[in-house]
C-alpha cells in the first residue's frame, strides 16, 4: 500500500506544480476540508510556517521561542529560508513574522513510514503572549477511542488543490486510536504505527499545507498532522504523529535545539 501513497504523492506534486513548498508534498495530501473559517483568537497556539515567504505548513506553540511541527515539513530546507508568523488569522499578513534560527528533526523520523513525524523550531526571538499567541500544552496520554477533537491551518480546502485560503479554518473531528486505526475496520492496515494516531469525520479532514498543524483534544495538543490517503476519503482517516507518545523527545529537543 505504500505504492498507493507514492502514487498519490506524484499525483499531487504534477497538479500542483513547482510552485508548490517541498513541505506540502509528503505521503500525506496534507489536510482542513469541510472546514470552518476562524480566528486566530480561538487557536492562539497555531502558527504558519512559511518558505521563502509562502505558506508551507502549520506548527503549535510550545513556548515563547520553540514550535512543534511535522519533521516532514523540514526536509531539504535550511533554517534562513523559513519564518513563522505567529497571532494572525491570515497566513499572509498580521501578527508577528519572526525568522528561525535553527530546527530539529526527530532522529527516528522515517520519511517512507512517516514513523516519529515531529520536529521543534527555535526562533531567532521569543514571541510576545497575549490574547492571539498563547502556548499549548503536550498531551500526556492520548485522548480515548472516539473522543471529540479539532484540527486547524491554512491547507487546502479539497484535495489536489493548488489554492490556500487566507483565512484561518478548523473542523471538527473524532479521535480514532491507533488500535483501532490500524485495524481492520479501515483501510490503512499495519501502516499505522506506534507513534501514530488518527482522526475522522465523514467529509472532513485536513488537507495539504496544513500538516504539521495542531489536532486538539481536551485542551491539549494531542496530534502533529502528518499523512494520510487522499484528503477526507472515506475509510481513511487523518494520520498524525502521536504527541503522548513522544512527549518526552519534544521536551528534550526545545531545550537543546
Amino acid at each position: 500500500m505504500l505504492k498507493l501513497v507514492v502514487l498519490l504523492s506524484a499525483l499531487v506534486a504534477s497538479t500542483l506544480g513547482a510552485a508548490v513548498p517541498e513541505g506540502m508534498l509528503p505521503q500525506l495530501d496534507g489536510r482542513i476540508v469541510g472546514g470552518v473559517a476562524t480566528t486566530i483568537n480561538s487557536y492562539p497556539w497555531q502558527v504558519s510556517l512559511q518558505r521563502f515567504g509562502s505558506h508551507s505548513c502549520g506548527g503549535s506553540v510550545y513556548s515563547a521561542r520553540i514550535i512543534v511541527t511535522a519533521a516532514h515539513c523540514l526536509q531539504s530546507v535550511s533554517a534562513s529560508a523559513l519564518r513563522v508568523r505567529a497571532g494572525s488569522t491570515y497566513w499572509n499578513s498580521g501578527g508577528t513574522l519572526v525568522s528561525v534560527a535553527a530546527f530539529k528533526n526527530h532522529e527516528g523520523y522515517n520519511s517512507r513510514t512517516m514513523v516519529n513525524d515531529i520536529a521543534v523550531i527555535r526562533l531567532s526571538s521569543s514571541l510576545n503572549f497575549g490574547s492571539t499567541i498563547k502556548s499549548i500544552a503536550l498531551a500526556t496520554k492520548a485522548p480515548a477511542n472516539g473522543a471529540a477533537a479539532v484540527v486547524s491551518g491554512w491547507g487546502t480546502q479539497q484535495s489536489g488543490s493548488s489554492s490556500l485560503p487566507t483565512t484561518l479554518q478548523y473542523v471538527s473531528v473524532h479521535i480514532v486510536s491507533q488500535s483501532q486505526c490500524s485495524s481492520s475496520a479501515y483501510g490503512y492496515g499495519s501502516e499505522v504505527k506506534s507513534t501514530m494516531i488518527c482522526a475522522y469525520a465523514t467529509g472532513k479532514d485536513a488537507c495539504q499545507g496544513d500538516s504539521g498543524g495542531p489536532l486538539v483534544s481536551g485542551g491539549v495538543l494531542v496530534g502533529v498532522v502528518s499523512w494520510g490517503y487522499g484528503c477526507a476519503f472515506a475509510n481513511y482517516p487523518g494520520v498524525y504523529a502521536d504527541v503522548a507518545a513522544l512527549r518526552s523527545w519534544v521536551i528534550a529537543a526545545a531545550s537543546s535545539v
